[in-house]
């Protein structure tokens, strides 16, 4: 677009942070016929953000949580002609600052390219934010109203605010052909040579004394909500603790940290020792979680924010750490990390979400990866993480699934109390 069809002339492209401010400028340096592209990174502070922008550059790199202030820095003269929107689905939440800051400049922009590889992770309903700003409303609507009102049916309600919306019949069909014109849909197995990967659940039995000491725990958390209405917000909480304490701790009233057992420590020790000093990829999901896989293995590593976490993807894909430690809410999306010889991922904790947890996967199971790569996770038996497992399983996710799993574990408490 930019030096053969002469069809862009200024293009800003929007990215997490560590993207922005690794991976668009190495893989450029990566191919042959993209080394001639200059990139500026408008990122850091405010006035370093404003002397990236007077660069003379081919691309410009923003970080999408300074996507508001570059909307409010250029105002009506904006000047980019084309944005992409590396994560399109960042952009899911119609409320959210930078959807509406991204909006008001939208009629300045020529062309909008968004790329994702989990559009709508929980429901359709999160594609009008996204399709909008690909067409301003063209196709879905001007409003988010319109689009529910065409399309969906009030379901769940916590209170006066409705928190999930159901498809009316043939909605999918509907929406989809509508969009068919400007959306394009690859899946990797379909164009890429990629080897094999092999999913597997590690049950992770407990001692007596822990499961009987989980079991203690989960009656007094769940038995008070027996013949009450769960509503999102505490199920949230409630599948919250479940899960940590699935995982070996839990936090108490003044933040300390009651040990419940250390059980998926020692499987994950077993699979390092199986890995025969290849490197270990590990998601971890609370804090007190990677505190004692830390100090259980005091060679794991974290990715550092900014330049230093540049050096330690680099160290990691050149082979020198051999345990990595990574969150999927900061490491999900858009890293390169599948140059190492890293053939081993594994889930510490267990999540909800279905987005979360393919995009992090897709951090080494990608395109450029020559070797087999297998996804092991820690299911503590007889806990909350045996269902969250398998609702991902089933390619299920988010508060519906969550929901049906908890008011299924307070009516088994209930029995058994």
């Amino acid at each position: 677009m930019l030096h053969d069809y002469f069809d862009a002339i200024k293009v800003l492209v929007i990215a997490p942070l560590r993207v922005a401010d690794d991976t668009w400028a190495r893989e450029v340096e990566k191919w042959d016929h993209l080394r001639h592209l200059r990139i500026s990174k408008v990122l850091g502070s405010a006035a370093v953000r404003r002397k990236a922008l007077k660069a003379d550059a081919d691309i410009y790199v923003i970080n999408r949580e300074n996507v508001e202030w570059l909307v409010s820095e250029y105002g009506n003269k904006w000047p980019f002609d084309t944005v992409v929107i590396d994560e399109l689905s960042s952009f899911k939440n119609h409320q959210s600052k930078r959807f509406r800051a991204l909006r008001r400049v939208r009629p300045m922009v020529k062309r909008v390219i968004g790329l994702t590889g989990t559009p709508a992770p929980n429901s359709l309903i999160d594609l009008w934010p996204q399709i909008y700003l690909l067409d301003q409303g063209e196709r879905l609507g001007k409003t988010i109203t319109g689009y529910r009102d065409r399309y969906f049916v009030p379901g769940e309600r916590d209170g006066h605010i409705v928190y999930k919306w159901h498809e009316k019949k043939e909605s999918e069909q509907r929406i989809y052909a509508a969009i068919s014109d400007i959306a394009v849909s690859m899946k990797a197995k379909d164009w890429l040579e990629l080897p094999e990967r092999i999913d597997r659940t590690i049950p992770v039995k407990l001692s007596d004394k822990a499961r009987d000491l989980y079991k203690k725990l989960e009656r007094e958390l769940l038995l008070p909500f027996q013949d009450a209405d769960v509503v999102a917000s505490t199920a949230a909480v409630l599948s919250n603790k479940l899960l940590q304490m699935a995982s070996g701790a839990v936090y108490d009233e003044d933040r300390g940290v009651k040990l419940i057992h250390d059980a998926k420590l020692d499987a994950l020790e077993d699979i390092i020792e199986a890995a025969n000093g290849k490197p270990v990829m590990v998601f971890y999901n609370f804090k007190h979680s990677l505190e004692r896989i830390q100090k259980r293995f005091p060679q794991a590593r974290i990715l550092r924010k900014g330049k230093d976490g540049n050096g330690d993807i680099r160290a990691w894909n050149n082979d020198e750490i051999p345990l990595l430690l990574l969150h999927p809410k900061s490491a999900g999306h858009g890293l390169n990390l599948q140059e190492s010889s890293c053939q081993t991922v594994v889930w510490y904790d267990q999540i909800w979400s279905l987005e979360e947890d393919q995009q992090a996967n897709a951090r080494v199971y990608r395109q450029g990866q020559t070797r087999r790569i297998m996804v092991l996770r820690l299911v503590a038996e007889g806990t909350m993480d045996e269902e969250a497992a398998e609702a991902l399983e089933r390619k299920a996710s988010g508060q519906d699934a969550l929901m049906e799993s908890l008011k299924a574990r307070i009516e088994k408490v209930r029995k058994g109390d």
